[in-house]
């Protein structure tokens, strides 16, 4: 019979393996277009932020004793619209502070629309059923980029009773589909530019020289490499357009991306992803381990009938140690490949946690010619 652990040692072992027949697949396979590997010089999106008040809450609200920022805010709304409240309590738990997140994207024209982030600031409980009163989105630069406005969609709930409560997903959090409108414009001067640098998403000596080549392959000296992250285009050389039509007709040339030989380990969960250019030099691993078991089984004394005694509880404790006598050596290497790493690893059968061990292990006596990363 396989331990538990054995067989979850298997299961990660199979989608290693199955990684590895994936990532040996032909080359083709690993090309991609310049327009997924690239970001181009200033096209990008801006970040918005702003402060609201959420209306129309069952009572699950800001108390206003506690949030005095929302008894604020809600005699400012007030008085903007006629209403005088200044002195008068307001004990109301309709009504809740937010802050308000979107992502403007580029190009984005006024009138468009874009979603957006609602998060509670005070004590509220829950933000279901409100609606977003109009508010101004600013950029880092203090001018309102966007107006947000109407009613929040809450993925999450919560209930509670005097003996009970229930709660799933994040109630004080919510967005609005198309919430906002923009109103002001981030301008782009691509088409008068004369030269644009394309910033490699992942920073390759080898990708850079291969994206410069497929670009003055099309087009003769339009591509010039500065460094393994940027590509520099020229329009009035071998291209005779603006620097639009420049980037529309080679963004969809394919490119072979490649990428360094690297080891991606997350501890918290036990997730190993190796890249398909992990090679690893000739090496003998034992692999054991050691499990101590504390089982606590308390036993309860009750004293004979009519004596002065007290019931008690005896601690019962049994402790058992297992210090892995079955630990095998074994010689993982050979062929240089990560099929051979696999295939050695899954002879040793280890475990996930102990794979992450071995790998680390590996990396320092210089058997694995790869970079680890730990997240």
């Amino acid at each position: 019979m396989r331990s538990v652990a054995t067989l979850q040692a298997l299961r990660v072992i199979r989608m290693l393996v199955t990684l590895a027949m994936v990532l040996a697949a032909p080359a083709a396979l690993a090309n991609g277009r310049i327009k997924d590997v690239v970001d181009v010089e200033n096209v990008r999106s801006n970040q918005l932020v702003g402060y609201g008040i959420v209306v129309g809450l069952a009572g699950t609200g800001d108390r206003t004793r506690n949030a005095p920022f929302t008894e604020e805010s809600l005699q400012a709304m007030l008085e903007r619209m006629g209403v005088n409240v200044r002195g008068s309590p307001l004990k109301t738990q309709n009504v809740a502070a937010v802050s308000i997140t979107a992502t403007m994207p580029p190009f984005a024209r006024a009138g468009s629309r874009i979603d957006v982030t609602v998060s509670a600031i005070g004590d509220a409980t829950s933000l279901q059923g409100g609606t977003l009163i109009v508010s101004s989105l600013r950029a880092l630069d203090g001018e309102i980029y966007a107006v947000a406005q109407g009613p929040l969609a809450v993925s999450g709930f919560k209930a509670q009773g005097a003996g009970a409560s229930v709660s799933r997903g994040v109630a004080t959090s919510a967005r609005i589909a198309d919430g906002a409108i923009i109103e002001r414009e981030v301008p782009y001067a691509l088409r008068s530019a004369t030269t644009l640098k394309l910033a490699l998403k992942n920073p390759d000596f080898t990708t850079a020289n291969t994206i410069a080549a497929a670009v003055n392959g099309r087009f003769a000296g339009t591509a010039t490499v500065l460094d393994p992250a940027t590509v520099e285009l020229h329009s009035g050389s071998g291209f005779g357009g603006s620097m639009v039509d420049l980037v529309g007709a080679i963004e969809n040339l394919p490119v072979k991306v490649d990428q360094p030989a690297r080891v991606v380990i997350n501890e918290a969960s036990g997730t190993v992803v190796m890249g398909a250019d992990v090679r690893i030099s000739p090496v003998a691993i034992a692999q054991g381990g050691l499990t101590i078991s504390v089982t606590e089984s308390p036993v309860v004394s009750q004293p004979a009938p009519l004596s002065n005694g007290q019931t008690t509880t005896v601690p019962r404790t049994a402790i058992t140690v297992n210090d892995g006598n079955n630990a095998s050596l074994g010689l993982v290497g050979g062929e240089p490949t990560l099929a051979a790493l696999v295939s050695g690893l899954n002879t040793l059968g280890v475990s996930p946690r102990d794979l992450i061990t071995i790998l680390q292990a590996v990396k320092s006596a210089g058997a694995l010619q790869a970079d680890i990363q730990v997240q």
